[in-house]
């Protein structure tokens, strides 16, 4: 089949290689064009994006979904169908371009986290399991027909980087596999997600990332996973930003929420509202990222001092 496909971020990357190398020919990618980053400015494309230049593969980057030069490109590619991967909203009138539609692959298992981010909140909500969606792209967000589903373990040690890489892994060979059925004619069933099921993964706002120390100890390390590596959750210590990065919890006593307890060694203890959370790897503000135990070596860290 001819395809088009659409995505921004390293999750997407791995959809794509996939149908390079299957027997689907890709005619075309589209991506947010490049933005100026960083203090010298310096243009730079989207992953997606990158990687498609790199590998000399039809390139689009439109400012503007709604355009008209955008419609008539894609229709002149004569596209079989459309497959999107962490990209931005279609209008209606490109959705229907393709002979088949376009597909969407979700990382979660819908109808359940509908929205931004799903690896995200299936880490700071503390579940067991996720997975992965293919689904026919209908008007409204992440509510279309269900083509395939996979569910996946979320592992103890699992942050937002390590799920997300297992997830768009399995996703892209899903992708595949449903391209290859739609090819063949076999049918596959679209299934109508239940409304009524729907929860919720929304974008990931800057308040959101700062550590509330009253939080029971568990709650507070489950977001850090899921905000690790970016943003990251952080507090304040000493008039400084520190990002924290790696975490295990444990019980204790009730005592001050944000006062350290231990602070020796590889061994940094804060008190949280129910419980300890024990700090691996952090970030002082003006620093790299660092081991708890080099932290402390560097800085006259004190117990009884107050975080945030």
């Amino acid at each position: 089949m001819r395809v088009v496909f659409m995505g921004n971020p390293d999750f997407a990357i791995p959809t794509l290689e996939a149908i390079i190398h299957s027997n689907h020919e890709l005619i075309g990618v589209v991506s947010n064009p490049p933005k100026h980053i960083g203090r010298g400015r310096t243009l730079s494309h989207t992953p997606v994006g990158q990687f498609s230049k790199d590998n000399g593969l039809t390139l689009l980057e439109p400012q503007s979904l709604d355009s008209f030069e955008l419609k008539n490109e894609l229709i002149d590619l004569k596209p079989d169908v459309f497959v999107v991967v962490a990209y931005k909203i279609l209008p209606k009138d490109l959705i229907d371009i393709p002979k088949f539609g376009s597909l969407n692959l979700h990382a979660s298992l819908l109808p359940k986290y509908r929205g931004a981010g799903p690896i995200q909140w299936a880490l700071m909500n503390g579940d067991k399991t996720t997975g992965v969606t293919i689904f026919q792209i209908k008007a409204k967000v992440d509510a279309g027909d269900i083509l395939m589903q996979k569910e996946i373990s979320i592992l103890e040690e699992d942050n937002m980087l390590s799920l997300g890489k297992r997830l768009c892994t399995h996703g892209a060979d899903l992708m595949i596999n449903v391209l290859n059925k739609i090819e063949t004619n076999k049918q596959v069933k679209g299934l109508v997600q239940d409304s009524r099921l729907a929860t919720p993964a929304p974008k990931i706002k800057k308040d959101m990332t700062i550590i509330n120390w009253n939080w029971e100890s568990k709650k507070i390390h489950n977001w850090i996973r899921g905000l690790t590596p970016y943003p990251g959750m952080s507090t304040i210590y000493c008039g400084k930003r520190l990002r924290i990065f790696k975490t295990s919890f444990e019980s204790s006593e009730v005592m001050t929420p944000g006062t350290i307890l231990e602070a020796q060694d590889d061994r940094l203890l804060i008190a949280t509202g129910e419980g300890l959370l024990r700090i691996y790897e952090l970030q002082i503000e003006g620093k790299k990222k660092m081991h708890v135990s080099d932290f402390l070596r560097g800085n006259k860290v004190k117990i009884g001092e107050r975080l945030g």
